[in-house]
């Protein structure tokens, strides 16, 4: 937790840019895992977390414009609260340390929406994400629950957005603590990557990793030989030599700031000359990224150079043909690298995504794309001082994706599909930083990870 006068700048601030009526948080409530009282790990909502910092459940808080008063909603536990949980400070102890003098019953939240659409005032709330917010605001709204997102104060949004963008100094040193955490996770994944070795082994022991430093990991553990499946989440394997392994991993503070690297490991410690080829051009792509990122330029424009380099490795290897120009430009390249370079990092893994990703990622100088792989390019706009993204290329063989295209006579003026058939079961290799834009460029966050093939190699000894 941040100081009180942090959340009350940050409250004050929101204040100024939101003209009128109440500003409504829900925070989130502890979920069942398979019966009521067994629970998932909780998780506070990011943005009542960012305004209130209190990340403990069944909480609620409005922030009322005219009335220039913000109430935080709760109760204190009672005695059977204490025998299975332990002590809880009461509501008005936990809103006195953020800042908040007036407190309320929790169940007065929506009696306090209520009365306020009753009297003809605008209430603004974000996107919900939970069924149990969204099936309250259907109610409360007498609006259909499938239009409850698109209800949401686009004036809010905006201003959120704008806040949360701008890391603070504080909130860097947070962030770049969960980078140092991921880096002693990759590391000990390296160590571990011997032939015979189970996944879900390695994952089990990084995920402890990021348990025993803070809140946990920031997205659930990625580990697998397969990494050409971009979000594999299965640890069933067994390690065979000669095979990579990817692992995109980052762990999460208990303010909820997170870190999010990618690091791919030759199984038994060796790269082949083939995989440490193709991972080379990775490595240029990536550090192409970290020369040239600023807030001078579109991050579109960055994503589009590390496209470029890629293709001309790949055309170095046999794998593609023609002018690479006019190949990335026609999307032929996202065969191998259909996703986009990077996104925001913050109290999110993608970081706001659920307040709509075009308010994020986009503004009116750029526009998503519809083109396959480009359209997932996540940020595009040109990045600001205090922005955090991650750099992330790689390149990936995906049998099915080969095998369509290759149906579909798909830009054969570009790709040579007899050499990529012999890439199949190669598997996929990203490399992933996370970096900080500073007024003339850009910095990778945290102690080095090792990246280089020679490093890895050296780290795997």
């Amino acid at each position: 937790m941040f100081s009180k006068e942090e959340y009350q700048l940050r409250r004050d601030t929101l204040k100024l840019k939101i003209s009128e009526g109440i500003i409504l948080f829900p925070g989130n409530t502890d979920v069942p895992y398979n019966y009521r009282s067994n629970t998932f790990h909780f998780r506070q909502d990011s943005c009542f977390s960012y305004f209130f910092g209190l990340n403990e459940p069944d909480l609620g808080a409005v922030v009322d414009i005219e009335e220039n008063r913000e109430i935080i909603f709760g109760d204190n536990i009672g005695i059977e609260d204490i025998i299975w949980m332990g002590f809880l400070p009461s509501i008005e102890e936990r809103a006195e340390k953020v800042g908040v003098s007036e407190c309320q019953p929790s169940g007065n939240l929506w009696l306090y929406v209520e009365s306020a659409l009753k009297r003809g005032r605008k209430v603004h709330f974000l996107p919900p994400y939970r069924e149990n917010v969204k099936l309250r605001l259907s109610k409360v709204l007498s609006i259909d629950y499938d239009q409850v997102s698109q209800a949401a104060s686009v004036s809010l949004i905006k201003a959120v957005v704008e806040m949360r963008s701008v890391k603070s100094e504080k909130e860097i040193i947070e962030m770049e603590n969960m980078v140092n955490v991921a880096r002693q996770m990759h590391i000990t994944a390296m160590r571990m990557a011997r032939p015979g070795a189970l996944e879900r082994d390695i994952a089990g022991v990084i995920e402890g990793i990021s348990l025993s430093s803070g809140n946990g990991v920031s997205f659930p553990v990625i580990l697998s030989m397969n990494g050409e499946t971009l979000h594999n989440h299965s640890h069933h394997q067994f390690l065979e030599k000669g095979r990579l392994m990817l692992v995109d991993a980052g762990s999460e503070s208990e303010t909820l700031y997170a870190s999010d690297i990618t690091r791919t490991t030759p199984v038994g410690g060796k790269f082949s000359s083939k995989q440490q080829d193709v991972y080379n051009i990775v490595l240029a792509a990536n550090m192409n990224t970290i020369v040239n990122t600023s807030p001078n330029i579109q991050y579109k424009e960055i994503h589009l150079q590390a496209a470029k380099i890629i293709a001309s490795g790949l055309k170095d290897l046999g794998l593609m043909k023609g002018n690479m120009e006019e190949a990335v430009a026609a999307g032929a390249h996202a065969l191998f690298f259909p996703h986009g370079l990077g996104h925001m990092l913050g109290m999110d893994v993608h970081d706001m995504e659920g307040l709509g990703e075009n308010y994020v990622g986009y503004d009116d100088t750029v526009q998503r794309s519809d083109q396959f792989g480009l359209a997932y390019l996540r940020f595009a706009k040109k990045p600001k001082p205090g922005f955090v993204l991650t750099d992330e290329p790689g390149i990936y063989f995906i049998p099915a994706l080969i095998d369509l295209w290759r149906s579909e006579k798909k830009f054969t003026e570009f790709l040579n599909y007899d050499k990529i058939e012999e890439y199949k079961g190669f598997g996929g290799i990203r490399i992933e930083d996370d970096i900080l834009v500073t007024a003339t460029g850009c910095r990778v966050l945290g102690e080095p990870i090792p990246k280089t093939t020679e490093e890895i190699e050296q780290i795997m000894q």
